[in-house]
């Protein structure tokens, strides 16, 4: 057995903080032909989105300190060892961890980064009562005043992830590049690039 494992938002494009917009929609149905490609030999492992657990939805956009501040490393932790136990449990030949680029929690190479103590920590709740369509304006606004800077670090989980289980095969999916996410994909699941 062969285990893909994914960040939930990359399969269903309702966990992303502000609600949907047309890359995630379009990320999420690339990914599901995919993995209708694969064979018998894999299963998929989409673990639960740390930011929803720890924060519900909607929220407001956060940094990867702002996440450290508000206790997201414990909350990663129990989704670290969810996984642990499948891979101990399922002992898959293949491991290949698919997470998000510029995520505060699932990026793999790339992270999100701002000062957290400017942060204005009250948008979280307010995110709950604002409509897609504020949100999305709302969303811009704080991401332009908190100065969010790509830093190029793992997400909280993935940090976590990665030095737990250094063997598997891991993967940033830029949904500002979806062709070439899906081609670096394809090549680490075994298919043949552009079967899709």
């Amino acid at each position: 057995m062969n285990l893909l494992v994914i960040a939930p938002c990359l399969l269903s494009p309702f966990y992303v903080y502000r609600g949907p917009k047309e890359k995630e929609y379009e990320t999420a149905r690339r990914l599901r032909e995919l993995i209708g490609e694969l064979d018998g030999e894999w299963q998929v492992l989409a673990y639960p989105c740390p930011e929803f657990e720890l924060i519900g939805w909607p929220r407001a956009p956060a940094s990867r300190e702002v996440y450290e501040k508000l206790g997201m490393r414990e909350r990663a932790k129990i989704i670290a060892d969810f996984i642990g136990r499948v891979l101990t449990d399922e002992k898959p030949e293949k491991v290949v961890f698919v997470g998000v680029k510029g995520s505060p929690t699932c990026g793999v190479f790339h992270t999100s980064s701002s000062d957290p103590e400017s942060y204005p920590y009250r948008a979280m709740q307010e995110f709950f009562y604002l409509s897609k369509e504020e949100r999305l304006k709302r969303s811009k606004e704080l991401v332009r005043d908190q100065g969010f800077k790509l830093k190029p670090l793992p997400g909280i989980l993935f940090e976590i992830l990665m030095a737990r289980f250094p063997e598997a095969t891991y993967l940033e999916f830029d949904k500002g590049g979806i062709d070439g996410s899906i081609e670096r994909l394809e090549e680490a699941l075994g298919l043949e690039s552009g079967s899709g």
